[in-house]
C-alpha cells in the first residue's frame, strides 16, 4: 500500500477506503490443501489518539480519496459492502493446510530432526520510560545475546520498513541505531538496506501513483526517502553503509519448489552478508492483513527489476494467491538469510493500515530468530489470529516455521498481557483493486523533490 501525500491538504478521510471498495468476493488466500498442488497453474478469481496520528492526517491524502478520484475517471471500482474481511479461512483449514505440506516432507529444510523438535523462542519486552534501546537489548538477551544470536555470522544487513517518506508509518530509527550498536560492539560488520514503494515527486505526480523502472527515478526517491525519514544522519552517525535496495549491483537467487518466482534477482549485497535482520514497524495492511517481519521483505524486490510500487509481484503473484502478497512473501524469504526479526511495536498502526490506519502506542518489542515463530506472536499481540494470516500458511506449506502459537517458547512477557484488539484491515484481493493502484508506466524522468511533506506510501 501506498499513500498519496499533499502539503496542506483539507480533503482527509482516514477511514475513506473502508467506505469506497466494494463488494468484493473475497478467497482467504490460504494455500489449497493439495500438498502437491502446482500453484501457478491455478489462478484465482476475481484507540488511543496520539501525536503522531495528528502529523500522519496532516500530511497524508488517503488512498480512499485516490482511489475515489481515479474511480470517477474510470468507474472501474467495485460497489462497498459488508463482510469483507477474510473469516473464511478457519483455525482447521489452517491447520489442515499446514498439515499437507508436513506430509510431503517440506519440513526438511529447516535443518536435522533434533533442531525441528526444539522450540522456536520469541522474546516480548514491554519499553518502559520510553527507553526503547534498554527494551530492544532486552528482548535480544532473552534470545540468549547479541553474540548467540548472531554467532557465526559477521556481516549483518539491517532492513527497516520504510514504505514512504511518512515518519508515522514507517520503522522507527531508534531502534535501529540500537540493533547496530548492540551488533558493532559484538564486532559485527552492519549495513542498513531498503527498496522504498513511493514517494512524490518522483513515481507520484498529482493523484496518479505510477511503475516504473528507471534506474534514476528510484535512486532519487531512495535518497529522499533515507533522508527524510533520518536514516541518513543515522548511518553516517554509526558509520555503516546505506544500501539502496532497488538498483545496484544484482543477482540471482534460485528458490527451489517456488510458488511464484523459481529465480529471483536480489541486490548483491544480500549474498554478500550472514544475516538479513528484519525490523518492522507494527500495522495492519490491507492486502496482507498484517505486515511485520516476513511481510517487510517485499521492500527487498529491487524496483529495477519488479517496478517501483512492486506492481509485477502483485500481478505474477495474484495468478497463484488472491492477496498477490502471500506467496511472493515467502519465495523471497526462502531466497534470503532472514534469521533475526525484530518487530518494533513502539508505535503501531490498527485498521486500514499500512499507511491509513490509526496509531496505538503498544510499547513492546518483539524479538526471535524464527521468522514465523516472531511473526505469529506479534500477531498474537495485535489479537489477530495466525488463521487470518495467509503468509503463515503459505510459509508453512514450503515447510517453514511452526503452525501453531503452542509450538512457541514466548519469553519475556505474557502475550495475553501486552494484547490489543487491533481494528483489522479491510481486505481487498489485488485483482479487485489493481486497475485503480499504479497502473500506468511512467516514461519521464520525475521533477525534484521540492516538499518534503509531499509523500507517498
Amino acid at each position: 500500500m501506498w499513500l498519496c501525500c499533499e502539503r496542506m491538504r483539507t480533503e482527509v478521510e482516514p477511514r475513506g477506503l473502508t467506505r469506497l471498495i466494494a463488494k468484493v468476493p473475497l478467497s482467504s488466500g490460504m494455500p489449497k490443501e493439495t500438498p502437491d498442488r502446482d500453484p501457478s497453474r491455478a489462478p484465482f478469481t476475481s484507540t488511543e489518539a496520539v501525536s503522531q496520528q495528528a502529523d500522519l492526517v496532516r500530511h497524508a491524502r488517503p488512498i480512499g480519496v485516490i482511489l475515489r478520484n481515479c474511480t470517477r475517471r474510470s468507474g472501474s471500482l467495485p460497489e462497498s459492502g459488508s463482510g469483507m474481511r477474510t473469516k473464511e479461512a478457519s483455525r482447521r483449514d489452517f491447520l489442515r493446510a499446514c498439515a499437507a505440506a508436513a506430509m510431503t516432507g517440506a519440513a526438511a529444510v529447516r535443518g536435522d530432526p533434533a533442531a525441528r523438535q526444539k522450540r522456536p523462542a520469541v522474546s516480548v519486552v514491554r519499553i518502559k520510560g520510553g527507553n526503547v534501546a534498554a527494551a530492544v537489548e532486552r528482548a535480544i538477551d532473552l534470545l540468549g545475546g547479541i553474540k548467540t544470536v548472531t554467532d557465526g555470522r559477521d556481516r549483518i544487513m539491517l532492513k527497516p520498513n520504510l514504505v514512504s517518506p511518512v515518519p508515522s508509518a514507517t520503522t522507527k530509527p531508534e531502534v535501529i541505531r540500537a540493533l547496530a550498536q548492540l551488533m558493532k560492539r559484538a564486532r559485527k560488520q552492519v549495513l542498513i538496506g531498503e527498496g522504498s514503494a513511493a514517494a512524490a515527486p518522483f513515481n507520484v505526480q498529482g493523484q496518479e501513483i505510477f511503475r516504473t523502472k528507471k534506474r534514476d527515478i528510484l535512486d532519487a526517491m531512495q535518497q529522499f526517502v533515507f533522508k527524510e525519514l533520518g536514516y541518513t544522519d543515522l548511518a553516517q552517525s554509526l558509520g555503516v553503509p546505506l544500501i539502496n535496495l532497488h538498483s545496484g549491483e544484482l543477482a540471482e537467487a534460485k528458490v527451489p519448489n517456488a510458488f511464484v518466482f523459481p529465480t529471483l534477482i536480489i541486490h548483491r549485497s544480500l549474498q554478500d552478508i550472514d544475516l538479513l535482520c528484519s525490523v518492522p514497524m507494527m500495522k495492519t495492511h490491507a492486502l496482507a492483513m498484517v505486515t511485520l517481519g516476513m511481510k517487510n521483505l517485499i521492500g527487498v524486490y529491487p524496483g529495477t527489476v519488479y517496478q517501483s510500487v512492486r506492481g509485477e509481484v502483485h500481478d505474477l503473484t495474484a495468478k497463484v494467491e488472491p492477496s498477490g502478497t502471500a506467496a511472493a512473501i515467502v519465495d523471497m524469504v526462502r531466497a534470503n538469510k532472514l534469521g533475526l526479526v525484530v518487530v518494533d511495536g513502539s508505535m503501531a498502526m490498527e485498521g486500514n493500515g499500512p499507511t491509513e490506519g490509526t496509531l496505538v502506542k503498544m510499547d513492546v518489542i518483539v524479538a526471535g530468530t524464527d521468522p514465523v515463530a516472531t511473526d505469529m506472536v506479534a500477531s498474537s499481540i495485535m489479537g489477530i489470529e495466525p488463521a487470518e494470516v495467509p503468509t503463515f500458511a503459505w510459509a508453512n506449506k514450503a515447510g517453514l516455521g511452526p503452525t501453531a502459537l503452542e509450538q512457541i517458547e514466548v519469553l519475556g512477557e505474557k502475550i495475553e498481557k501486552v494484547r490489543r484488539n487491533f481494528v483489522k484491515p479491510t481486505i481487498y484481493p489485488w485483482d479487485s483493486i489493481r486497475g485503480v493502484w499504479g497502473v500506468n508506466v511512467m516514461a519521464r524522468a520525475a521533477p525534484r523533490a521540492s516538499c518534503p511533506a509531499d509523500a507517498a506510501a
